[in-house]
């Protein structure tokens, strides 16, 4: 079995893209999908061991991994270096996805300020590197495309407000991006799940688990979203399809953004609702399996 994408076949052919982050989560399925569509593959990330996980995987169904590369994307010179090698190795970079991050619940008030830099710097300052070392050392000369992974931080991030202003100053940075690199021929989005049914839930303490269980009655569509819709989002964003698409938010988060219910009204059950789930290596978080 392979990755039932709803995109033609060989949409990506001959193109080389780039995953920050895709051991795990969204940009392990990303990679999948766009390995399915005939896209050369790239992985970057903390752990060699997860990369290499995803890069077996996709090897076994039939696609193509170019390279496996851990560092610390917080580490400007590794990440110059890195794309450096990337380019003299495998060649042009058409595409861009940014998805390595990472957060931790906290209030404010009991926030220290190393956690605070360590998720802007995750969440931000790193997606910064790698989006400028692309563009500099590549789609500069040839165009290109960026996709950035971010979070909904409109209202606020109660609980998370580091990870909010991370994912704010994203967004802000996805716009700027967009505009000063449009004439170079360069597409810059960001895309904004809500709550994806991934193994990353279950890193969150185990005294949380049955709220996130429960947030599903806050959302119009009343259940998790997959990560193969996240990753549909991201491959159209990718490709010619969106060639007039550039400097915007699209939220992939079944409605929860504008609430489920409101002063006159009160959502009835749910009925009807269609899950797309097209990643055949899906891991539900044990959260969600009760």
């Amino acid at each position: 079995m392979s990755y039932q994408s709803g995109f033609k076949q060989d949409l990506f052919k001959d193109q080389t893209i780039f995953i920050a982050g895709g051991g795990g989560g969204l940009g392990r399925c990303i990679a999948h999908e766009l390995a399915s569509l005939g896209a050369s593959i790239v992985l970057a990330g903390r752990t060699m061991k997860n990369l290499q996980r995803t890069e077996s995987e996709i090897i076994e169904d039939g696609g193509c991994v170019l390279g496996c590369y851990d560092l610390e994307l917080r580490d400007e010179p590794a990440v110059i270096e890195l794309v450096a090698t990337i380019s003299n190795q495998h060649g042009t970079i058409h595409g861009l996805v940014n998805a390595a991050g990472g957060q931790f619940p906290s209030k404010l008030e009991n926030l220290s300020l190393n956690g605070w830099n360590a998720v802007l710097q995750n969440n931000l300052t790193s997606y910064f590197l790698v989006a400028r070392e692309v563009y500099n050392q590549g789609m500069k000369q040839h165009g290109g495309v960026i996709v950035n992974i971010g979070a909904d931080y409109d209202r606020g991030m109660p609980g998370m407000g580091h990870n909010g202003a991370a994912r704010a100053g994203l967004s802000n940075l996805t716009f700027t991006a967009a505009t000063e690199w449009a004439r170079s021929g360069v597409r810059v989005n960001c895309v904004i799940p809500g709550f994806i049914a991934t193994t990353g839930l279950d890193r969150y303490p185990e005294e949380d688990w049955q709220a996130l269980a429960a947030i599903e009655r806050k959302i119009p569509l009343a259940r998790h979203g997959t990560a193969a819709e996240i990753s549909a989002m991201v491959v159209f964003l990718l490709s010619d399809m969106a060639a007039y698409v550039t400097g915007a938010d699209f939220r992939v988060d079944g409605g929860i953004h504008n609430g489920a219910g409101g002063f006159l009204f009160q959502p009835s059950e749910a009925q009807n609702s269609k899950t797309f789930n097209g990643f055949h290596r899906d891991e539900r978080p044990h959260l969600l399996r009760k």
